[in-house]
């Protein structure tokens, strides 16, 4: 219907038209190929004239003033961004120019962008070596594994922990040892992993020094006056592992203690020692009863005659000697056993050739015995072999020096008998040195050396005591095998026949 009635739509616009140009408006003339105008004027010509004449002013009037309430409502909401947008627009002849010598600078650099990249692809390729992506790879390394080495960088602190506690605690505190010598174990074990790193050089450098003044520590302990069985081979342990070299042996056939056993030997010879010496104040009264002595033979060996009576002292140099042997006793048997229960010997016959007779330098035994003693003496001796001769020259000496102050018959039997007793303490671990009495000159017997009858009689008194100590001993001997045994019969009387030969 609309195309029936389009063609007459342009005789009324060409009518209308002249009214176009009467009224004043801003808005220009339009046209008639304007879709709004042909459309209005097409629905014009299907209204009839009455609605025309009455109605379309109203209808027009109505639409007029909906879209100008329409028109008023948009710029109320849209008023910011109108106002932006007419600002935006004011500025695009500035702004496009500038847009388009841009893109223009944007286009001349994108060649020298792409060599750019092709080179940065090609320097940083994964396929190729550079440092910089080393560097970087190892700090990336280092970021994931910051946890790890941080726990790594406190082991030294740690084990340094371990040990002042446990030299605090003292030897009891065996498992603060533990876990010292657990983490030097890891932080050893990370060493030959990882032994071109700085980084764990310088934890295993700390380490050692650590573990030196744990050594030190270990040392100290047993040196300690009440060392038992079991701490001192908890000791001996921890220093198995703490030093390995100590324990490696020094020739081939040899022992198998290696120098531990010459440590611990050196430790308890220092406590005996160091124990000794707190007898100081008895010694320096047995030392005036020797000057007291000493005066009195020399005016004798001046000419003077001195009565056995003129020296009647000894009581200080008697406890003294009491007090020295029984110490000396305690402590030879507690140091020799200790050591043969935390080294013990492959065999104890080479310990008993070794040690039982003091006199096998002086030519005695077959020609098999010095045979076997001259290959012995070309490698050298163990630790304990030679250890109970040292501490017989210890006690020795000291009984030289202070045993003829002792005039008393009664009191020379009583320290005789102890010194028997601790000889024969020490012979159960194979160190008996009874026949060293023999070696003690008459003269450090008995003090009164001025005719042979004195000599006789103070070697005299020496033998009766041994007579007497032998026989007791083969009688405690057979009480311990069975009384009545024929076994220990016979073995009592065999010793009582040896003792009276």
């Amino acid at each position: 219907m609309l195309r029936n009635q389009l063609p007459m739509a342009d005789p009324l616009y060409e009518l209308l038209a002249p009214y176009f140009n009467d009224a004043p408006s801003p808005r220009p003339v339009p046209t008639s190929t304007d879709p709004v105008v042909s459309k209005y004027l097409s629905r014009l010509t299907t209204l009839p004239l009455s609605s025309l004449a009455s109605q379309e002013a109203q209808s027009l009037a109505q639409s007029s003033h909906s879209t100008l309430l329409s028109i008023q409502s948009l710029s109320s909401r849209s008023n910011a961004a109108v106002i932006a947008s007419a600002d935006h627009f004011s500025t695009l002849d500035e702004t496009l120019p500038l847009l388009a010598e841009e893109l223009e600078q944007l286009q001349s650099q994108i060649p020298r962008l792409d060599k750019i990249a092709v080179a940065f692809s090609t320097t940083y390729s994964r396929s190729t070596e550079n440092e910089i992506l080393d560097r970087r790879k190892k700090a990336l390394l280092m970021e994931r594994n910051a946890d790890r080495l941080s726990d790594i960088l406190d082991l030294p602190t740690l084990l340094s922990s371990a040990i002042s506690l446990s030299a605090a605690q003292g030897a009891s505190s065996a498992s603060n040892y533990a876990s010292a010598l657990d983490l030097y174990s890891h932080i050893k074990r990370l060493h030959l992993l990882y032994s071109d790193s700085p980084l764990i050089d310088s934890i295993y450098a700390q380490t050692e020094s650590a573990m030196q003044d744990l050594t030190s520590q270990l040392i100290a302990s047993l040196r300690g006056p009440n060392i038992k069985l079991a701490a001192g081979m908890r000791t001996i342990g921890w220093l198995r592992r703490v030093a390995p070299d100590l324990e490696t042996t020094r020739n081939r056939g040899e022992n198998t203690e290696g120098l531990l056993g010459y440590l611990f030997l050196v430790c308890r010879l220092s406590t005996l020692v160091n124990t000794l010496s707190a007898l100081e104040p008895l010694r320096q009264l047995a030392d005036q009863e020797s000057q007291t002595r000493l005066r009195n033979t020399s005016r004798s060996a001046g000419g003077g005659k001195v009565n056995g009576s003129a020296y009647q002292g000894g009581q200080q140099s008697e406890r003294y000697l009491k007090k020295y042997i029984e110490i000396f006793r305690e402590q030879s048997f507690a140091i020799v056993s200790m050591y043969k229960s935390i080294f013990p010997t492959s065999t104890e016959e080479t310990l008993g050739a070794e040690i039982k007779s003091p006199f096998m330098s002086s030519g005695l035994g077959s020609a098999s015995q010095q045979k076997a003693r001259q290959d012995a003496s070309v490698a050298s001796p163990s630790a304990l072999a030679t250890f109970p001769s040292h501490l017989t020259d210890l006690l020795f000496d000291t009984l030289k020096q202070y045993l003829p102050n002792v005039q008393d018959r009664t009191s020379k039997e009583s320290l005789l008998t102890q010194i028997l007793y601790c000889a024969g303490s020490l012979g159960r671990l194979g160190g008996d040195f009874s026949l060293m009495v023999a070696m003690l000159r008459p003269e450090e017997t008995n003090v009164s050396d001025s005719s042979e009858d004195d000599d006789e009689s103070g070697e005299g008194e020496w033998v009766e005591v041994m007579k007497r100590h032998r026989e007791l001993a083969g009688r405690l001997e057979a009480l311990a095998s069975g009384v009545g045994g024929g076994k220990g019969a016979d073995r009592g009387g065999s010793l009582r026949v040896k003792s009276r030969a």
